[in-house]
């Protein structure tokens, strides 16, 4: 997605005066976001390229459980806790479209509402952000490394099995603030996180897709809305990336298929490359020792399909006793 186009974001969320001259003849959408930066900074850049298409776009902000609680995701109900409150905001009509970080909306359908686009995706990938060592390898033995996700950690674990990877919960901000306290000597976040927040020189190391495959989704937006809004479905569309959303959509296919959901220790990754939608996957142990891999390839029309075949291959392999595992180990 090119940040270069946020730049505009401030003037397309809060209309001027001279827009309230001409809303009668403008079409005006209510955006649900969550207050972090990080999601303001998604609402905004949605808005942003509404406001270029000629359509006022009013902010809501809405909290959800997953912001006003400190506890680990899998405590408070995981799946689901950034996204809930937002999706009955739009099926109570509060709002009309809402946007989410799409590895954080899950892959069950919520009758009455649509993906109704999928932009084009930042970075799909992990980075190391450290005080003292300026590659994974590079940390001492026994580091302590801070990450909320299991899927990280499990791979991390993969890699370094001596690490002390540690639960850490809060924003970017707060994150980061952590581990410059010392509570930590390195933690892993999304690089296109960082990046959109304007703190891309805190990225010590990119991690390697080799290392780190993503989670369903990462790097990505996804604007919901009701599926019996057209005007606000054909409005929406104008934002969608039809490369990335069939990517997506074979990520979160693949999820679907495992009976999984984003606190799985799975890592997906899927991109359009010569005309053909590759799509790479892991399942591992909560402990990283196991690991299982597939690669798949075929045209993006089929997105779906790649997603659940690369599932059961990892079926095949042993994938249901790992995830079930993790799930007791968590």
């Amino acid at each position: 997605m090119p940040r270069e186009r946020a730049d505009h974001a401030a003037s397309a969320a809060s209309p001027t005066a001279d827009s309230s001259c001409n809303q009668t003849a403008t079409p005006r959408l209510r955006l649900g976001t969550r207050a972090s930066a990080l999601a303001r900074w998604q609402a905004e850049w949605v808005a942003a390229e509404l406001g270029r298409r000629g359509v006022q776009v009013e902010m809501i902000h809405v909290s959800t459980q997953g912001d006003v609680s400190s506890r680990p995701l899998g405590a408070i109900g995981g799946q689901g806790v950034f996204t809930k409150e937002l999706q009955r905001a739009l099926l109570d009509g509060a709002i009309d479209l809402a946007v989410h970080s799409l590895k954080d909306l899950p892959t069950e359908r919520v009758p009455g509402l649509q993906l109704a686009a999928v932009p084009e995706r930042e970075s799909t990938r992990d980075v190391l952000v450290s005080r003292l060592a300026g590659s994974l390898d590079a940390l001492p033995e026994r580091a302590r490394i801070g990450t909320g996700s299991v899927r990280r950690r499990a791979q991390l674990l993969h890699a370094r099995p001596d690490l002390q990877v540690s639960e850490i919960r809060g924003n970017v901000d707060t994150r980061l603030r952590k581990l410059d306290e010392g509570r930590y000597e390195a933690i892993v976040l999304a690089e296109a996180g960082l990046r959109r927040l304007g703190l891309g020189e805190r990225i010590t190391q990119i991690l390697p897709y080799e290392l780190m495959l993503p989670a369903a989704g990462q790097g990505a937006l996804g604007i919901e809305a009701r599926s019996d809004d057209a005007p606000s479905l054909q409005t929406l569309a104008q934002l969608d990336h039809p490369v990335t959303h069939a990517a997506v959509l074979a990520e979160r296919a693949l999820l679907t298929a495992l009976h999984t959901g984003c606190l799985a220790p799975v890592g997906v990754w899927a991109r359009v490359d010569g005309g053909q939608l590759q799509l790479d996957a892991v399942v591992l142990s909560h402990d990283g020792r196991e690991r299982l891999s597939v690669s798949v390839a075929g045209p993006p029309e089929q997105a779906e399909s790649l997603g659940q075949q690369a599932a059961a291959d990892l079926l095949a392999q042993g994938a249901a006793q790992l995830i079930a595992a993790s799930r007791q180990g968590c």
